[in-house]
């Protein structure tokens, strides 16, 4: 070997130990950096005409392992979207209260059925009968503000979609331009390690974000989908697209569409592929899961809860009286018409009395002989006629009026043999005449068949639409009632359009729009997006009288009737003799049988629609128990996926992180090696030189 190839391959072995010593100081100042993969030089025998002639440093290549990679991408997203429903279930679940906590919705509920108790052991004293209504009041305040907390949560969920969004469109600018760069790179036979390190960074990001699938091409672009299948990154650039959120609740929030980006940067045409349900997966399904799915199922379940609450305490206020009896019933808004069918069965007492209590006139509305085809005007021509002109019955505009003459007082009262009923509601409680719980409407279902008349009229509309389990969009629909049509009219026209795909639409027992899904499908959800009916100019929509149930109950404008929430001595606790004899006592003070009946009621089952029937204070246990161990499985399935997702990420970085015990050990043998290869070179140039002082002599 020649003294100059013996100098080659001392100073491939510099250039050797130099590109090693290289790789090692960028890893051990990176030892602290989140996602760097640790570089190693390569090295490759030097080979000249067959000959070995030192040794070749390749471009510093990144350790890392595609498939812990992935992982760590797959487990991220999972954390993601836990991470999101966690928090916000943490947050509904401080909503109802710490258990002991006398302000909470559990001690609210609570606390009107340990009053309704007081009433009954204190033969209703004042101070009793004010504790009872206070306990009411406060239920209904506290079941009204959890209502519009959840309806917060919600916005917030919206809100923090938008912001994910904008997030997530700016992840995928970044990593397009790094993948550029990274192709650049590749074309030009460079290593570009800080580039993918980076980029690997922001992917891992993004998996947070939004559920994908990333490949790697030949040239080192990354290729990103969504779990879907929809492609976010290729040669070409996608973005999300959706609007900035109002910070207003809507009914029905549009789905994530994805756009091409132009060459230009700008935001071009749609590619037809949208996100619409929590399959997105990431922080971004799992908002799309809180607004779409759980928050409204919670605040479905609070509105039950209200309207079980509202008919349980207005069955017993409704079939008592006050002493002395009130000179007027006002009903409710029920969205009736005088010629609507009747509807009821068993009988009905109207009494007209003196302000003493003694019975001035009293009439059986027997509705079993009045005929199935009875209209409401002619329950009320049959009252006026009973009743001989002592008291006064009306019906205008969707609201029963029964009103004494002079100073005489009235009152309605079941008959105990056969209580009046119409869907399981007595005659004063379905018209609202005195209801304790009062508001803009009646409270409970109206009760209609196939063949009653809608009372609607172009341009009149109702939209609604069909969830699936995950909270996506099935169908959506809108209905237009004809003139003249009836309720079977509006059924048969459902179940003709795209809701007919996935179940069909019937009217329960109680005149309530049920939903039988196919099955094929475990479950769904129907709502309303929109309503511009009222029926018969009652102001009454259509979504108002067929769906009684969730956020249909009139939870928000519900309160306690005034004059009863001035004072107790308006609570109607007495019950009417409908024994007595004209002429003779049928009232009088003490009697206090209302306060038994509404603890017999609290305790008693409720049809609360949707197949569930069940006792109040069993219901609300359960409701709010429910939502209890929701909160805590969130909370572990995040400390699951958080434990996975460290898991991962410590493997990953076992394999392409920085061990700084290996990188000193090879800074020792690069050293030597370096050394020892300088000292090669050292030793050919003596040699030269004393091979040209023997030539020069």
């Amino acid at each position: 070997m020649s003294l100059s190839d013996i100098l080659g391959s001392a100073l491939s072995g510099l250039n050797a130990a130099q590109a090693g010593l290289r790789s090692a100081s960028n890893n051990i100042a990176n030892v602290n950096t989140p996602g760097y993969a640790r570089e190693r030089v390569p090295l490759q025998t030097g080979v000249t005409a067959g000959q070995v002639s030192g040794v070749r440093a390749m471009e510093a290549v990144r350790v890392a392992d595609r498939f812990l990679e992935s992982t760590v991408y797959r487990r991220a997203s999972d954390w993601g979207q836990a991470e999101a429903v966690a928090n916000s279930l943490d947050r509904l679940q401080a909503l109802l209260g710490a258990p002991g906590d006398d302000s909470g919705l559990p001690a609210r509920l609570d606390a009107v059925g340990a009053a309704a108790v007081a009433m009954t052991g204190a033969a209703a004293s004042e101070p009793t009968v004010r504790g009872f209504v206070g306990a009411v009041g406060q239920a209904l305040t506290a079941l009204q503000t959890l209502d519009s907390d959840v309806a917060a949560l919600r916005i917030d969920a919206e809100r923090e979609l938008s912001y994910t969004v904008d997030t997530v469109n700016t992840l995928l600018r970044r990593i397009d331009g790094l993948n550029d760069s990274v192709a650049r790179q590749a074309a030009g036979g460079r290593a570009s390690n800080g580039a993918i390190d980076q980029r690997m960074s922001a992917v891992e990001e993004l998996a947070g974000l939004i559920k994908i699938e990333v490949r790697e091409g030949e040239d080192g672009r990354l290729t990103i989908d969504t779990a879907g299948g929809a492609t976010l990154l290729d040669r070409r650039l996608r973005l999300l697209d959706y609007p900035p959120s109002d910070g207003s609740l809507q009914p029905l929030y549009p789905a994530i569409k994805l756009r091409f980006v132009n060459a230009d940067g700008s935001v071009g045409a749609e590619t037809g592929e949208e996100l619409d349900s929590s399959a997105a997966g990431g922080r971004l399904g799992g908002l799309m899961d809180l607004r779409d799915r759980r928050l409204p199922a919670f605040a479905e379940e609070v509105g039950s809860l209200f309207g079980g609450l509202a008919e349980s305490l207005n069955a017993v206020s409704n079939a008592g009286t006050t002493v002395p009896a009130p000179g007027k019933l006002e009903g409710a808004q029920t969205g009736f018409a005088a010629s609507d069918r009747l509807g009821f069965t068993g009988r009905a007492v109207i009494a007209s009395l003196q302000p003493d209590g003694t019975l001035a006139a009293s009439f059986i509305l027997d509705f079993d002989a009045l005929g199935p085809s009875a209209t409401i005007q002619d329950a009320v021509n049959a009252i006026n006629a009973g009743l001989g002109g002592t008291a006064t019955a009306s019906f205008s505009g969707g609201r029963l009026t029964i009103q004494g003459s002079g100073s005489l007082g009235v009152a309605v009262a079941q008959d105990p043999d056969a209580p009046s009923s119409r869907v399981g509601m007595g005659f004063a409680q379905q018209f609202g005449l005195n209801d304790l719980i009062s508001g803009t409407r009646s409270y409970g279902p109206a009760g209609f068949a196939p063949g009653d008349p809608h009372g609607c009229a172009p341009p009149q509309t109702v939209e609604f639409v069909l969830r699936g389990p995950d909270g996506r969009v099935l169908a959506q629909d809108s209905v237009a009632p004809a003139a003249g049509g009836s309720f079977g009219d509006l059924i048969t026209a459902l179940n003709a359009g795209t809701l007919s795909a996935f179940g069909s639409v019937a009217l329960d027992g109680r005149g309530r729009l049920a939903f039988t899904p196919v099955a094929n499908l475990p479950t769904a959800s129907l709502s309303v997006v929109s309503d511009t009916t009222s029926r018969f100019g009652t102001d009454r929509s259509l979504s108002s009288l067929l769906l009684p149930s969730g956020r249909e109950t009139g939870l928000e404008g519900a309160k306690l009737r005034p004059d009863i929430a001035a004072s107790g001595r308006a609570l109607p606790l007495a019950r009417l003799n409908i024994a007595a004899a004209v002429g003779t006592k049928a009232i009088g003070p003490g009697d206090s049988r209302g306060a038994n009946a509404f603890v017999d009621q609290l305790r008693a089952e409720v049809d609360l629609g949707r197949g569930r029937v069940s006792a109040m204070e069993s219901y609300a246990s359960f409701v709010l128990g429910q939502t209890g161990l929701d909160a805590a499985g969130a909370k572990d399935r995040l400390a699951d996926m958080e434990g996975r997702r460290s898991d991962a990420v410590n493997r990953r970085d076992s394999y392409s992180g920085v061990n700084i015990d290996e990188e000193l050990a090879s800074l020792v043998t690069l050293q030597n090696s370096y050394s020892a290869a300088a000292r090669i070179m050292t030793t050919a140039t003596q040699m030269y030189d004393t091979l040209i002082g023997m030539v020069g002599r």
